[in-house]
This record gives C-alpha cells, structure tokens and sequence, in this order.
C-alpha cells in the first residue's frame, strides 16, 4: 500500500470547511449574475432541501459533499469561459446563459434551461461546449 500525503494549502485542500465557503460565495454571486431564483440555485446545487439552501446563504465555514463541489466546479469552469469568450462585453458574458441557443445540444433552449435538468452531466455538458467554442 502507497501511502499519500498532501501538503498544507495546496490545491488538493478541497474539502476544507474554507473551500466550502469559498465556493458558495462565489455560486452565489455568479447566481445573481444570472439572476436565477431560488428554486433554480437549490436545482444547480443538487436539489438540495431549503433548509440546506438556507444554512449555505449564510456562507458559513462548511465541508461541502463532493457532488455539490463539482457542480460549483464546473460552473467556475462555464464562468471562467464566458469570461475569455466576452472578455470586452461583461454583460454578455453574464446573459449568455439566459439566451437562446439552436447549437446542439441546446436546440433552441438557454443553457440555463439545460442545465436545470438536474444532473451533473448537464452542467458538465455546457462547460465542455464552451470549452470547445473558447479553443
């Protein structure tokens, strides 16, 4: 058996309660950005209770369930895209995901809409489109 170890503060620290928060505050403003509503941000996190929905809001210092965090990770990854792909057009960047789109595999919904599905898979979808459009 090979034992692991990591370092302190490298990126594998993932699961600390710190990275949790971290990560929602940065789903939470990314979701006004879009100006999903609740419903929609408790879909995008997993269907998540309100309950949860609400303790998360708080941002508190949480260790996240690895589902959750790969969400979050991959919209990082659609934000971060949009960013490149409207880097002089902030607001479009923003808005991309509530528009329209007749590209497979959206066929006429938004992104949004597609990735409201419910499954990881769905957002993983409109990450590695993006990724494909950036180049």
């Amino acid at each position: 058996m090979v034992a692991t170890s990591k370092a302190p503060g490298t990126t594998q620290d993932i699961d600390t309660p710190e990275a949790g928060r971290v990560a929602l505050k940065f789903f939470f403003g990314l979701m006004e950005h879009w100006g999903c509503s609740v419903d929609q941000q408790r879909l995008l996190l997993g269907s998540i209770s309100a309950t949860t929905f609400y303790k998360y809001k708080r941002l508190p210092n949480v260790r996240l369930p690895h589902d959750t965090l790969e969400r979050i990770s991959y919209l990082m990854g659609i934000h971060k895209a949009l960013s490149i792909i409207f880097s002089n057009h902030r607001e479009r960047a923003y808005g991309w995901v509530n528009s329209p789109n007749s590209a497979p595999p959206f066929n006429g919904r938004s992104a949004l809409d597609y990735m409201l599905a419910g499954r990881v898979v769905d957002i993983a979808d409109v990450r590695r489109y993006l990724d494909g459009v950036r180049g």
